[in-house]
């Protein structure tokens, strides 16, 4: 079985292939469409079984009871108070619905998903020994030898039942093609095979995080924690159906939505690249003395060069100088607002009066 660290300059961690010698070029050529990425970050469940569609709607953020086949959507686990537990890119091939995950959330949805099976008619696999995941653009992936649909990243359009909050014409991901193919052992062998002999073209996992980083797409293992609401990512515009049935968590997503507003927001940071110094997740965030916020994600974009996301506080400034606390020092930022302070509050509630003010009109 051929190994990724026969790829000419491959550079491995554990979460797969990082690059290939250039993470900056790779960029390109995965924007281009003219390399793919082995994702080792990512792994497969199935849900076969006559009541997976229903079963996942129920459960999940997505509307999925009439998912038809080979359209790509994604769904959230939330917990009662509406936080994000997981995350799955969802496609379905009539017959059985894949969910790619990452690799660090798989056990625990998979576990999940197997205790909620009560007496409906599904199987839940955890998929990760047998089958890989391959990204790329949609035409450098479509020609692979898939044992499922492909995923089409729907990112960042609203789909059907979702909700945008930010307010950018266009979206910096609006130019986003990426998709995602899932090969069965012996063809992913393939295809690192042929990476190897130089038959074509790979790029690492920083490649994929930068084009990510750079659309201000959401990622269940690097962006969330514990507190983490779809709002505060923009999430509801892909992963949340806002009319359909009943979920877990359901309550909090539209108290939030039409009355309230999120705790927190995500905004894009343009980072001083002077000195070489990149922060890390969980680095703070701070406007003058104030800490605001924290990192989630970093990368160094081929275009931009390095990028963050960052969830700050509701009111935290904006239009003003940021600062990162690195372990080498502080770090000078600046803040493109991706979720507004104003997000939230969509319903038109009546005033009503006062009931003083009534008794003393009578």
């Amino acid at each position: 079985m051929a190994s990724l660290s026969e790829i000419p300059g491959a550079v491995l961690d554990d979460r797969g292939l990082r690059h290939v010698g250039s993470p900056v070029a790779e960029q390109r050529r995965l924007a281009s469409g003219t390399a793919v990425a082995p994702l080792g970050d990512r792994r497969v469940v199935s849900v076969s079984g006559e009541d997976r569609r229903s079963w996942l709607d129920s459960l999940s953020s997505q509307a999925l009871t009439h998912l038809a086949p080979g359209v790509s959507t994604e769904m959230l686990i939330l917990d009662p108070q509406g936080r994000v537990e997981h995350a799955a890119s969802v496609v379905d091939d009539g017959e059985t619905a894949w969910l790619i995950v990452d690799a660090a959330d798989v056990e625990g949805l998979a576990a999940w998903l197997t205790r909620m099976r009560f007496r409906l008619r599904v199987e839940v696999q955890d998929r990760s020994a047998d089958l890989f995941v391959v990204g790329g653009t949609r035409a450098a992936v479509s020609g692979l030898p898939a044992v499922a649909p492909v995923w089409i990243d729907p990112w960042p359009d609203v789909s059907p039942g979702g909700w945008a909050y930010a307010r950018v014409d266009p979206h910096p991901g609006a130019d986003r093609d990426w998709a995602e193919a899932i090969l069965d052992a012996a063809e992913f062998d393939a295809l690192v095979g042929r990476a190897a002999r130089g038959e074509i073209s790979v790029a690492g996992l920083d490649a994929v995080e930068a084009l990510r980083v750079a659309a201000w797409r959401p990622r269940v293992s690097v962006d969330a924690d514990e507190r983490l609401l779809p709002h505060e990512m923009d999430w509801l515009r892909t992963a949340v159906h806002m009319s359909k049935g009943c979920y877990r968590g359901q309550e909090t997503v539209a108290k939030v939505h039409n009355l309230g507003h999120p705790p927190r927001r995500v905004v894009a940071l343009q980072l001083d690249g002077s000195d070489n110094v990149l922060p890390v997740r969980g680095d703070a965030v701070r406007a003058g003395d104030d800490v605001i916020g924290a990192i989630t994600s970093v990368a160094v974009h081929h275009e931009e060069g390095p990028i963050a996301l960052a969830l700050v506080k509701r009111n935290a400034p904006e239009g003003v100088p940021l600062i990162v606390d690195t372990a080498d020092g502080p770090l000078a930022a600046a803040a493109e607002t991706v979720v507004p302070a104003d997000a939230g509050a969509t319903a038109s509630v009546p005033r009503l009066p006062r009931l003083g003010r009534r008794r003393s009109a009578e």
